[in-house]
């Protein structure tokens, strides 16, 4: 193969891993946070309904019980959320907190239409009594850091107000900001990362019989547990991120199909493999990278492990795509026409 098809090849599978991500992506999931929301009262008590913090601060999530009545007021007190007998859960266009609140900073446009006095216009978009929303009394509304405070303070005390079955009900929120996580877990992860790309160079160089793409099967796997978990961490009407798996899952495929390619002496085709495993890697733990640093990880797995595959995915995966692209290139002897490692060399005149 030309050095100018292995640069089309090359080209052609960077951009389908970068396609993978954009396309895989979700508007506004629950991220990484330093502040955690907490429900701390529901006045009067009523056992019809259960209200809950989901992804730290993210999104506010109700389950009404079938037969009970429920209306989330929005922001100006108009009828936002109606939560019917039989479990329907309709969203009214006409409020303003329906636009406002479809991201977790509000930047949405509001319509002309959205007016707190405008008569209700009903749409469903829900069943079985449970819905989950940003509301912005819930959490944090900025991007920068609270002023004049400091981790372990509380930033925020609010009410959500709600009706139940014809009777105001307060739900109180609050937040507090919560301190850095250590970084021992992302920076053994990187390490781990780096010293499984050095055993794939080290593989190369023995001309051991398992290919050295196989060194990239423990980072993607773990990616793959991880980012499994976290997607089925979260309910679906949060709109968990489906790339948390799919990119690890394209990786651990890529790995399996190299392995068996660098098995039959197809060498170029298991050091392309690698290249779209790095590629992979590298973009899911780039786009997950806020949780090496913040607090709360919206995720049930444990937050170390979390950070530690993040951490080894981005490291393994920038170095395995990095020596995929000298083998393919630069390195004597690599590419799909070489001979093995270790044959005479040809006499010449």
């Amino acid at each position: 193969m030309t050095d100018r098809a292995r640069a089309t090849l090359v080209g052609s599978l960077i951009v389908l891993a970068s396609l993978g991500a954009a396309t895989t992506a979700h508007a506004d999931a629950a991220g990484p946070t330093d502040y955690r929301s907490e429900v701390v009262s529901v006045d009067p008590e009523t056992p019809a309904i259960e209200v809950s913090i989901v992804g730290g601060d993210a999104f506010v999530e109700l389950r009404a019980d079938e037969g009970t009545e429920v209306f989330v007021l929005g922001y100006e007190g108009e009828p936002y959320l109606w939560f019917q007998p039989d479990g329907t859960v309709l969203e009214n266009q006409n409020s303003p907190a329906t636009y406002i609140n479809r991201d977790r900073y509000g930047t949405i446009e509001i319509p002309a239409v959205a007016d707190g006095e405008a008569d209700a216009d009903w749409k469903q978009v829900a069943s079985g009594g449970h819905w989950a929303w940003h509301d912005h009394r819930s959490h944090w509304m900025q991007t920068t850091r609270p002023v004049g405070q400091a981790p372990g303070d509380q930033i925020l005390d609010a009410t959500i107000p709600l009706v139940v079955d014809g009777t105001d009900v307060g739900v109180q929120v609050v937040s507090t900001w919560l301190p850095e996580p250590s970084p021992v877990a992302g920076w053994l992860g990187g390490v781990a990362g780096l010293a499984l790309a050095v055993m794939s160079w080290q593989m190369r160089r023995r001309d051991r019989s398992m290919p050295a793409i196989s060194a990239t099967v423990p980072a993607a796997l773990l990616a793959l547990l991880v980012g499994g978990w976290q997607y089925l961490s979260l309910p679906a009407v949060t709109g968990p991120r489906p790339i948390w798996f799919v990119l690890p899952a394209i990786a651990v495929a890529s790995a399996a199909a190299g392995t068996v390619a660098g098995r039959r002496g197809h060498g170029f085709a298991a050091d392309a493999a690698q290249l779209l495993v790095g590629v992979e890697l590298a973009i899911w733990g780039f786009i997950r990278r806020d949780g090496l640093s913040a607090a709360i990880i919206p995720t049930d797995a444990p937050h170390w492990l979390d950070r530690f595959a993040t951490a080894m995915a981005l490291a393994g995966g920038v170095a395995f795509a990095a020596l995929a692209l000298w083998w393919l290139f630069a390195a004597t002897g690599v590419s799909g026409s070489r001979e093995p490692t270790g044959s005479p060399h040809p006499a010449h005149p």
